[in-house]
């Protein structure tokens, strides 16, 4: 058995044990122990900021470049349904994302860079809070990134085989703003409408629309979605209520198209507001740009992971990642890593397959040394 193999053996029993004890965003407090513990006992530096409350950041080699290997470390508010051996026994808690798959990729990796000779400095970042987009901007702000020179992560993807690695230069997973929407009403018995003013139909005919924003403003090459995903008014049968509100999500990948959406989206929803005589208020929260990779390095990495993986260009993904943060302000590289997964990310019965496990190691661990002999 070779050393990558007895990893993968150990990093498997790593993903299984972080996978029954999830924790949420910001909540991380076992799992930055846990990781804590490893990298000490693997000769790393903790240089973990005072102002990070969980997430760990680490540090091998000296000198420069400095290049920085991420993985994000929280779960997700679900409520696990896979029957696994190793399921949740955190109640209501799962790591439907595969994040307990990166934690167990690096930590192998980490464990194989540790009996290597590092020309520079590797720089490891267990992420917090990356479910609620405000993690790797909590890292930005602790000055963890501060002398980087290249950051890479991966994101596991269940329908890539394992072996597949996804690569692709420029935008891989799109920028994300999140909304709420509240119509301010007058209440009144359901039998007299005409004495209230009515926040359920300018709801239902805003959401209506809103629908028009990308089918006739955008130009339809260009990708960008609007999602209502949570709508609640009124309590009772017979009572007009005095409030009712929505909420959702865009996703874009051009920042010209996202500023047009929130422009036509304020206006649909204060012209629709007020021809049914009542007030709106938005709540608009701009969350992660376009994880955008860096040409130049995409190429190193693309030459160095076809050397022991299938290389696959995919298409951009709608969903979001706060390694955007870093993206924006480092010259940097994601990729999708294939888990062989049975369903999709946030969904309660995910299965990732363990054999994948070696190919997340190998990326995080060849591709660190490859940019640190590259810069």
């Amino acid at each position: 058995m070779t050393k990558i193999d007895e990893i993968v053996d150990e990093s498997i029993r790593v993903r299984h044990y972080l996978h029954r004890h999830p924790e949420l965003s910001d909540q991380e407090f076992e799992t930055t122990k846990f990781v804590t513990e490893k990298l000490t006992e693997f000769g790393y530096r903790i240089t973990t900021p005072k102002t990070l409350n969980t997430g760990v950041i680490a540090e091998i080699g000296q000198g420069s470049p400095v290049v920085a290997l991420r993985s994000d470390i929280d779960a997700l508010p679900i409520q696990e349904d896979t029957g696994l051996e190793y399921s949740s026994i955190n109640n209501g808690v799962m790591h439907a994302c595969g994040h307990d798959f990166h934690i167990a990729s690096l930590l192998g990796a980490a464990k194989l860079l540790s009996q290597n000779d590092i020309n520079g400095t590797l720089r490891l970042i267990f992420q917090p809070a990356e479910e609620t987009h405000v993690g790797a901007e909590e890292v930005v702000e602790s000055g963890a990134t501060n002398g980087i020179d290249a950051i890479i992560g991966f994101h596991n993807k269940p329908d890539l085989k394992t072996g597949e690695i996804g690569i692709l230069p420029g935008g891989l997973m799109a920028a994300v703003d999140q909304f709420k929407v509240t119509f301010n009403g007058i209440g009144t018995h359901a039998a007299m409408p005409e004495l209230g003013k009515d926040p359920i139909v300018a709801l239902s005919s805003t959401i209506t629309a809103l629908q028009t924003i990308v089918s006739r403003n955008i130009f339809s090459h260009s990708s960008a979605v609007v999602s209502i995903t949570h709508i609640e008014g009124g309590n009772t049968w017979n009572v007009l209520p005095e409030q009712s509100f929505f909420e959702g999500t865009v996703r874009t990948f051009d920042e010209k198209v996202r500023a047009e959406i929130k422009e036509r989206f304020y206006e649909v929803v204060n012209y629709q507001s007020r021809s049914f005589g009542l007030s709106a208020t938005i709540n608009w929260i701009t969350g992660p740009d376009v994880v955008d990779n860096n040409v130049k390095l995409t190429k190193i990495v693309e030459d160095e992971t076809s050397k022991f993986a299938q290389v696959v260009h995919p298409t951009p993904s709608s969903a979001g990642e706060d390694f955007a943060y870093f993206s924006q302000r480092i010259p940097s590289v994601f990729v999708f890593v294939g888990s062989d997964g049975n369903s999709d990310w946030h969904h309660s019965d995910l299965i990732l397959n363990d054999d994948s496990l070696k190919y997340g190691i190998e990326w995080y661990y060849r591709i660190g040394l490859r940019l640190l002999n590259s810069l």
